[in-house]
Formats: C-alpha cells, structure tokens, sequence
C-alpha cells in the first residue's frame, strides 16, 4: 500500500528542515509521541537505528526507525518497523522562495504481518493516509509558529 502528497509550509527550507531532523519537535506534531533513544549509530545519519515510543490510551506502541539515506535540506528516507508492519517513508524539500517550502511526502507499507492492520488497509485504506496527511498538517502549523 502506497500513498504521497505535499504540503506547503510558509517558512525557508533551512528553518523547516532542521525542525524536521530535530527530534524534540516530534512532540509538537505526531500524537501520541512519547521519546525517541538512539540504538546505534550516529544521530541523523545514514544507518542510525533508534527506537520510537508512542502511546495511544492504554496502548503502547514501540517502532524502530532506521535511517537509508539523509541528505538534509533536499531529502530524506528512513525504514520503520513494527512487530505488526513495516514502511519506508520518503521525503523531499523544496525551496519555493525565500520563506516559502514544498515538503513532498511518500509512504509505502511493505508489511502488514496483523489481522487488524492487514482488515483497515483493506476495508479503510483512508485511515493510513489520514493519519499522515494529519501529521504534515500538524508539522506545517508548528513550524509556522516559529
């Protein structure tokens, strides 16, 4: 299952781009985002593997992220894994004027090892692309309050 969009966000590239890399910001915009702790590796580069945490009520939910390629401000590619799933999430920056970005945004679920994920994509395929989509709305309107 694939999905992409873009979003443009009403601030330069290198302000966009390094609250993108920046761990801490994960907070401001992904529900649920609890801490991020390195594994191995070093932080933001190529090959890094670090563990995200996540709770949602009284469900918790640990992914593992492993960095394919960063090459910050234009783009940036990682792997993510779940004992239920597994995706890649791609993304690209564009410079659309001095303090105008176009952030270009793909995912693609390689694996999905779970009756429950396996029943959503087939019967709600929306609800992976809403969450997303959600997230870049809410990175788009905390980056523009800086």
């Amino acid at each position: 299952m694939k999905y992409s969009g873009s979003i443009e966000i009403n601030k330069p590239i290198a302000l966009v781009t390094s609250l993108f890399a920046d761990p801490n910001s994960l907070k401001e915009y992904q529900d649920g985002f609890v801490k991020k702790e390195l594994q191995s590796g070093q932080a933001g580069e190529v090959g890094a593997v670090s563990k995200m945490y996540y709770a949602y009520g009284k469900r918790d939910m640990v992914l593992t992220e492993t960095i394919v390629a960063n090459d910050l401000p234009a783009s940036f590619e990682a792997f993510y894994h779940h004992k239920h799933m597994d995706n890649t999430m791609k993304c690209t920056f564009t410079t659309l004027g001095e303090s105008k970005t176009r952030y270009d945004y793909a995912y693609e679920y390689t694996r999905l090892n779970w009756v429950m994920p396996r029943l959503i994509a087939i019967l709600f395929p929306n609800v992976y692309r809403k969450q997303g989509d959600k997230w870049m709305q809410q990175f788009k309107d905390f980056v523009e309050k800086q």
